[in-house]
């Protein structure tokens, strides 16, 4: 694969709700630019992005999978995400590094709950965003509705490239509204022939009233082209095209194109609009980065000829050897070379550097502003870490994971799995962010949290294919939050001898409720001659160790602010291990007297079911203490939306699938902690 200017590389996402068809797009992106010259079908279990063996049984993407293919001398990187809730994290940190993003939308279901999800998370890191209206060929197809949809539900502002020609199974093709062609396909096999043709009679009128709608769009978003729109001067082709690329790069449009990817139709304008319209590296703004000493800012620029500065955004541990996934922001990382992980400030050596095809792999001598690889050989480098040059150190942002919210207890069957557990987990932990083990000191077990139940059977399932570690799985219990019912004041005072000298501090707090989902606070309402300044982030200290674990059940404290109201002082007594201890056991005896109460996770959860059994569904729902928020409809389905207690929804897929005849399914994300 030949080294293209940085200018003609494209790094993208496929991000899209569980099911709307993302790997089928992806899969045939490689067919059409020739990285693969078979096309593997989902539901056969042959796609080639989801290679996993849990991915091939179950029919869905589970770890984003990254591939490199070229369209019209153009490098198109494209990182196939997973759509299930369970796998936000994948989602979070491939928008992370990508330049662009492609949303597939399912033409029947439209937008739907995790499409917004992921909408929302390549908005907050300002990805430019195309979007891809899926299954053209279905039953209850419905074009507008969905580019509706984007619009409401999305707050974006749809543009359309293109009309269907025909619905469901009439669908034959598309009206490209630049060009003012049709373009067609002779059959739905993958090698077919694809035709421009001019646009037939009975779609000329929708096609010219469109066309206009074009044009008005771009003008509104383009200074260049409202000029000429103003002037009635003729608008190009090209003209129209580069305003279009200038307002999906500045996020003022979102280009709208449709097919069906399983039928083989739509997939080469794609690539074509994917290389116009969304940005190269050189496009968007330079990362930004701080020096690790002296907290400069620095603009890291797509350049080959500058420093080093590349971000881990995953780490893989198949097959037992870690593998690190790359984006190389500017300069060039080479194989055998040493660099510097600024996170750790550490040095690391690169062993070996991959371009990346799913599971496959391609060894390369050098990777440049601008790419995506794998580089096996960095031991302690992880997720969100900045790779560097020891003589021109960055640090890039750190990366945010959500916290787990649903746990299990896994316990070893055998001795030989015991002396294995500990290390299978911590490789497990090292690749997923979202995983996190702990030891409950109470019981001895070892408790395995996660972001849902699909998250937790999948890491099982791992955990005895590839590492050969069998465990008996202990039922699944809700990772709670305590909060207090009251403010409370207490105070203590340590006065101990340590290691031979005499440690002295007085420390009075006073513990406030704050509202749901404000977080937790400390502030300072002391006199300094009662608590000297130097001491008072051990006393933050303090507290914040003691809110990690409540009175009632060891759960984190949450939506309380700690006052520090009063203290004492020693002069030369007074020290930073004391004033920490006593915050910590003034911060405990408050929390005893505040009343405290327990806190659930409570889940946003949408049913969707025929409507026919939605009686049954919502006195289910009901029963669990879901409190229903809302019933619409799409297409023949009806959308139940409610918000649930997490403990009550264990086992609701297979109640869902009982009481729907298996025609039900339903997505769950977390809302939010509250009493129940």
């Amino acid at each position: 694969m030949k080294n293209n200017p940085i200018s003609q590389i494209r790094n993208i996402g496929i991000i899209a709700h569980i099911d709307a068809g993302k790997t089928t797009v992806t899969e045939r992106i490689l067919f059409y630019t020739g990285r693969s010259h078979k096309i593997g079908e989902v539901h056969d279990g042959e796609a080639v992005m989801d290679w996993m063996p849990d991915e091939q049984e179950r029919g869905i993407t589970i770890t984003s999978a990254v591939t490199t293919c070229q369209w019209k001398n153009y490098e198109v990187q494209i990182i196939d995400t997973p759509g299930h809730v369970d796998f936000t994290i994948e989602v979070e940190r491939s928008l992370r590094v990508l330049d662009g993003a492609v949303g597939v939308f399912c033409a029947v279901g439209g937008v739907e709950p995790q499409s917004e999800t992921v909408w929302r998370q390549a908005d907050k890191y300002l990805v430019p965003k195309m979007a891809f209206v899926n299954k053209m060929d279905r039953i209850g197809a419905d074009f507008f509705r969905t580019v509706d949809m984007i619009a409401g539900r999305l707050n974006a502002n749809p543009l359309l490239l293109q009309l269907p020609v025909g619905t469901e199974d009439n669908f034959r093709g598309v009206i490209d509204l630049l060009s003012m062609q049709q373009i067609v396909w002779a059959s739905d096999d993958p090698a077919s022939e694809i035709r421009t043709i001019a646009i037939e009679d009975k779609y000329a009128d929708q096609a010219r009233e469109y066309r206009e709608k074009l044009v008005e769009k771009v003008a509104e978003a383009d200074d260049e082209i409202m000029e000429a729109y103003l002037e009635e001067a003729d608008i190009s082709v090209d003209q129209l095209e580069a305003a279009i690329r200038r307002a999906t790069l500045g996020l003022k449009v979102v280009p709208v194109l449709c097919g069906s990817a399983l039928k083989n139709k739509g997939v080469q304008p794609l690539l074509d609009a994917v290389v116009k319209f969304l940005p190269s590296p050189t496009d968007v703004p330079p990362i930004q980065g701080h020096h690790p000493d002296t907290g400069e800012l620095i603009e890291c620029t797509a350049r080959r000829k500058a420093p080093l500065v590349a971000l881990i955004f995953k780490v893989s541990m198949t097959e037992g050897r870690k593998l690190s996934f790359v984006r190389v922001y500017s300069g060039q990382l080479k194989a055998g070379a040493d660099v510097f992980n600024s996170s750790r400030n550490k040095k690391e050596k690169v062993s070996r550097i991959l371009r990346m095809h799913a599971n496959k792999r391609e060894r390369l001598d050098m990777a440049e502003a601008g790419t995506i690889v794998g580089v096996v050989g960095l031991k302690d480098s992880s997720t969100g870490e900045t790779l560097c040059e020891a003589d021109a150190p960055v640090l890039l942002e750190k990366m945010e994971f959500q916290k787990p919210v649903i746990s299990i207890s896994v316990e070893p069957k055998t001795r030989a799995d015991q002396e294995k557990l500990d290390q299978v987990l911590e490789k497990l932990m090292a690749e997923d962010p979202t995983l996190q083990v702990k030891q409950d000191e109470d019981t001895g077990q070892t408790i395995l949290s996660g972001m849902g139940e699909l998250h937790l059977e999948i890491i099982t399932s791992r955990m005895q294919r590839e590492f050969k570690t069998n465990v008996n799985i202990g039922k699944p219990q809700v990772v709670y939050r305590e909060t207090l019912g009251k403010g409370a004041r207490a105070s203590a005072v340590f006065d101990k001898e340590v290691a031979g000298a005499r440690h002295y501090a007085e420390v009075e707090l006073t513990l406030r409720p704050l509202s749901r989902g404000s977080g937790s606070g400390f502030r300072v309402e002391v006199d300094p001659a009662a608590i000297p300044e130097n001491f008072l982030p051990a006393v933050e200290k303090g507290v914040k160790d003691a809110m990690e674990y409540g009175d009632l059940m060891g759960y984190p404290v949450v939506d309380v602010e700690a006052v520090v109201t009063g203290g004492g002082f020693k002069e030369s007594l007074g020290t930073e291990l004391a004033y920490k201890v006593a915050a910590s056991m003034a911060c405990r005896e408050a929390l005893k007297k505040g009343e405290p109460f327990l806190l659930e996770p409570i889940m946003d959860v949408e049913v969707f079911v025929p409507e026919s059994f939605m009686g049954d569904v919502i006195g289910d729902l009901s029963a669990r203490g879901g409190k229903i928020e809302s019933i619409s409809s799409k297409a023949e389905i009806q959308v139940i939306s409610a918000i649930v207690p997490l403990s009550k929804m264990f086992g609701y897929s297979t109640a869902l699938r009982s009481s729907s005849q298996g025609r039900g399914n339903f997505t769950m994300k977390f809302s939010h902690f509250d009493k129940n």
